[in-house]
Formats: structure tokens, sequence, C-alpha cells
């Protein structure tokens, strides 16, 4: 999910914390534990610094060894022996560690239902994981959980735990009812789309917008991508691409000459809905590829352009969204 939305998640998971007495009745500990739910919440998108050497390696790079499952017991440990000697609570280690565990697993399970996804099984396994249930930003989330935070800024301030921890153990009782429903209602929208579409064979993806009653799909056949919505229980194809095999030797050699260009083996490492085409121009050719799961109004946003001249050598390449940060899709 956005960082925003991470950074909210760990104070709130520090308010849930309180619960337990030790927790509440010991200000140096609870401070412990809200700086390390609050890092521990973000510390595997830290993967960012990767933009240091460009978008290519930070798409290679992001949701990948930060997310994995060796990452999930060590950034506690990397996080939770300085804030233990900080603030002097080497007497509650453990109950430190578990804490910021839980931070780092929950961003972990929150990119898992995004559609970006995340090579959460890694070493093990370099596959993309997503269930595709939840944007990037979920106002109804960030809502719930930012009024529990101001409850407890300035209703609970210095009353006692126990109360906030009762308040945010309903919030996240609240947080995964919604995960469920939201995951729910992707499997009756997927059962309505392959009926509407009477699609017996093939791939479908289903994407969520922010909106609870508009989701976007994708059905991929042998030969093409069909995109459309669903808008209030209908289903409405907006439009078809072809596709090409880019791994076969029939395919196009100005198709081919690109595949040495770092931003197109970035994009390969990621991409999973492929759809490739290519222009002339007056000195060369242009090639563009893109994930087709990330469509929006007719336009497929996300991909890498890469510039050819007449000898089909690579000129340039450039990987990343041609959208604004606030429009959708929201991955």
């Amino acid at each position: 999910m956005d960082t925003g939305s991470h950074l909210l998640f760990g104070v709130t998971l520090a308010g849930l914390a309180c619960l337990v007495p030790a927790v509440s009745q010991d200000p140096s500990l609870t401070h412990a534990i809200l700086a390390g739910t609050l890092i521990g919440s973000h510390a595997p998108d830290l993967d960012a610094v990767a933009r240091i050497k460009g978008y290519s390696n930070y798409v290679r790079v992001h949701r990948g060894v930060t997310h994995s499952l060796p990452a999930l017991f060590i950034w506690p440990i990397v996080l939770g022996l300085p804030l233990a000697a900080i603030f002097g609570v080497w007497e509650h280690w453990f109950s430190l560690y578990m804490w910021i565990f839980l931070a780092v697993v929950f961003h972990v399970f929150l990119d898992l239902f995004n559609v970006y996804g995340v090579q959460c099984l890694r070493p093990f396994s370099s596959k993309w994981h997503h269930l595709d249930t939840l944007c990037l930003y979920e106002p109804f989330l960030f809502a719930l959980h930012t009024i529990g935070v101001l409850i407890w800024i300035f209703v609970w301030h210095g009353s006692g735990g126990l109360h906030i921890g009762e308040m945010f153990a309903l919030i996240y009782a609240a947080t995964f009812l919604y995960i469920a429903i939201r995951s729910e209602q992707r499997k009756r929208y997927m059962k309505l789309v392959k009926k509407e579409l009477e699609l017996e064979q093939g791939i479908c993806h289903l994407i969520p917008s922010i909106s609870w009653f508009r989701w976007q799909f994708v059905i991929e056949s042998d030969t093409r991508f069909f995109l459309g919505e669903i808008r209030d229980g209908s289903v409405v194809t907006q439009v078809e691409y072809s596709k090409i095999n880019y791994t076969q030797e029939q395919s196009h050699p100005i198709v081919q000459a690109t595949m040495a260009a770092d931003g197109v083996r970035a994009f390969l490492h990621f991409a999973q809905r492929i759809h490739v085409c290519w222009t002339e121009k007056t000195d060369g050719y242009e090639v563009q590829w893109r994930d087709v799961r990330f469509w929006h109004q007719r336009k497929l946003p996300f991909g890498v352009n890469v510039q050819l001249d007449r000898d089909m050598n690579v000129i340039s390449d450039t990987l990343g969204w041609d959208k604004k940060a606030w429009d959708p899709p929201y991955v």
C-alpha cells in the first residue's frame, strides 16, 4: 500500500499493543514499540533507495528481497536491537521483537492483496503473488485507522492503555472483515465476468478501484486481451489488444532487437500480461512494451518505450508510468 497508510498502520499497531498490561503500564516500552512498529511498518519499502541507480533497477528490486521470508525475521532484529538500547527495555526484548515482526508481516500482507504484488516467497520462489483485492490506497481503511489515532490522542490520552488496546482490537477486526468482504466481492465479480463473456478458457484478472462498486478486468485468451469494467454489477467490455508472443523465433525482428535493453529486461522481470507493438519513425523505430493489467481509460500507462535506429540498434529506453501520480490505476 502507499507509504502514508503503512505508517498509519504502524501507529495503530502500537495502540493495539496496549492490550498487553506490560506495555500499557510502561511508558518506555510503549514508546519503544511505537517507534518499532512505525519504522517496521515501512521498513520493507526501504528498497526505494534502489531508485538511485535508476527506475529499471528499482523495478527489479522493489517488493523483492526486502519483502521476502527471511526479511520478515531480519527486520525486527535490525530495528529491535537499537530501539531496546535507546529506550532501555532489554527485559522486554522479545515483546518488542514480536510487535515489530507483526508490523513487517502486516506490511507484506497488505502488499499481497495489491495488484502490483510481492515476491513474498523468496528465496524459495521468485514468482510474483498478488490477490488483486485492495487498491494502493484504501480510503475506508485509512479513515478507520485515522479516527482511532485521533481518539487515542485527543480523548484517551493518559487515561490508561486497556481501553486504547480494546478500541484498536475492534479497528483491526473491522480491517480484516473489510478485506474479507472485498475478497468475497472479487470472487463474485470473477464469476460474473466469466459468465457474461462465456469465458471457458483463458486467464481473468480483476483490478479493484477506490469505488466499492467499480472494478476493471483483463481477460487473456490465446490471441487477444479483452479489457473492460464492472459498473454496479454490469459487465462492459471496452477495448481489445492483440498478443505477440515475443519469445518465439517467428516474432518480429524489430521486437527482438529490444530484448537486450535494460528497461525491457527489468520490465519482463515484473510484467505478467504483456502487449508489445512497434511503429516506424523517420530515423528508426519505436517499440512499446506494456503490462495490460494496468490499463485505464483505454490506455496502457505502464511499460517501456525503446527507440531503435534504422539498423535496429537500441538508442534509448524509458521505463515507467505515463500518468499522473493521482490518476488510476492505484497499484
